[in-house]
């Protein structure tokens, strides 16, 4: 179901390793980029990349002496280097490095977050066309409207699935900003010239203006964006959970050979997939405040901001990672029983084509309020009684004088409500 290698590799992401060898490649840039300009020899920054390296548990060694996690991992990487070390991290502050190597984090995990949007895509689109005319009866407030098609409602999912890739992707975008401006972001002891030139090694931009850190409203977006894509999953697993309930039964998570539903009821097969992802968005989306809390800083610039990134960075990519992957299997083994889509449709005994006999009234005359009236009546002894509610038509005095029975019997034609399907389908997909 889950999908060993994304997990891998967005874990990867966000290991030490993963972490220290991005610093050191901002580090290494900045060092190029003064070369370039001719303020370090061209021969000190050869000797710095052939020499340059960290070790995580020295690393973590240092940080318990020095209590300063840029600090160790500079230092470790000078005991590898030797004098030119002293080049390495000139003109910089510790956010200079931290916040860029965030940065690229953020992007390479966007990068994983787009491709499981993208095979979610090809699923749902695959599914909509799949049953793009195999009809159902749609529901508003939980209440039997009007017939639909099962095909809608993946291509409904596509739809807003699509608006996450595109949102994604402009965050994506939008949080590849590096900075390297120093102490308080004036380029006091740096110069915008290095930044940029650091920055496109890097494939950033950089950021218009800072203080000494990147401005948190910049990876807020990316957070507001994760939680969309939650707040999607679980609309879509809501969703599948309705369908799931033993009164409707029009389709079922997928149920494997040897699974248990319940340690007490052996007939039980639960949507706990649907389930886990509604509470795995809970979760993601309370990043999203966190991320907001984070825009404001005391006095300019503080650190309050750096331990919640440090979880709800890993946690929130990961976590949409993985249920990204959780929903892809649980569509592309959805288990659908179009007998019982069809005969849900007919249970209201054919109430749900109501508005088709108040508007055929309406064509021949009748004005609307006086329509509703009699085809309402109709309605409500049809709910009470349990009759059908074409043949109380055909009974009713009032309604046969002004509609034949050949007109009531093609108010009740499922063609009919269907015949539109064609167009939503050339709206979304852009085809037939």
């Amino acid at each position: 179901m889950i999908s060993r290698y994304s997990r891998e590799e967005m874990s990867r992401i966000w290991s030490d390793e993963n972490r220290y060898r991005i610093w050191l490649e901002v580090e290494l840039a900045v060092c190029e980029a003064w070369a370039h300009y001719g303020e370090i020899p061209a021969d000190s920054v050869s000797n710095i990349k052939e020499k340059a390296a960290f070790d995580v548990k020295r690393i973590a060694e240092l940080e318990t002496e020095l209590k300063h996690d840029v600090l160790a991992f500079l230092t470790c990487v000078s005991e590898h280097i030797g004098d030119d070390s002293r080049f390495v991290h000139l003109g910089m502050t510790s956010s200079d490095v931290l916040d860029t190597a965030f940065s690229i984090q953020f992007r390479e995990a966007g990068g994983l977050i787009v491709g499981g949007l993208e095979k979610l895509l090809g699923i749902l689109r695959k599914k909509a066309f799949e049953y793009k005319d195999t009809a159902m009866i749609g529901r508003s407030h939980g209440i039997h409207a009007e017939p639909r098609t099962l095909g809608l409602v993946f291509a409904l999912w596509y739809d807003e699935m699509r608006r996450n890739l595109e949102r994604m992707s402009a965050a994506r975008d939008a949080v590849s900003v590096g900075m390297m401006s120093g102490a308080v972001g004036t380029y006091a002891n740096i110069t915008p010239e290095v930044e940029r030139y650091a920055c496109e090694l890097l494939g950033l931009r950089p950021a218009g203006i800072s203080t000494q850190v990147i401005q948190r409203d910049i990876y807020a977006q990316y957070f507001l964006t994760l939680s969309l894509i939650a707040a999607s999953v679980e609309k879509i697993a809501t969703e599948i959970r309705h369908y799931q309930r033993t009164e409707v039964g029009e389709m079922e998570e997928p149920f494997a050979e040897g699974q248990k539903g319940s340690s007490a009821m052996p007939h039980k097969r639960n949507p706990v997939l649907s389930e886990n992802l509604c509470g795995l968005s809970r979760i993601v989306r309370s990043h999203s405040i966190a991320a907001l809390e984070n825009i404001a800083l005391w006095h300019e610039r503080d650190i309050s901001h750096s331990s919640v990134e440090r979880i709800i960075g890993p946690d929130g990519t990961i976590l949409v990672d993985f249920m990204l992957e959780r929903l892809c299997g649980l569509i592309e083994g959805l288990r659908v029983y179009p007998d019982k889509l069809e005969s849900n449709i007919w249970i209201t005994r054919g109430l749900v084509f109501s508005q088709k006999v108040l508007l055929e009234l309406v064509r021949k005359g009748v004005s609307r309020e006086d329509a509703y009236s009699l085809v309402q009546r109709n309605a409500m002894q049809c709910w009470e009684e349990k009759k059908d509610f074409r043949e109380m038509l055909k009974s009713d005095g009032q309604i046969t004088d002004i509609l034949s029975e050949k007109e009531i019997d093609s108010c009740f034609s499922l063609k009919e409500d269907l015949k539109n399907i064609d167009h939503i389908f050339a709206t979304v997909f852009g085809e037939s």
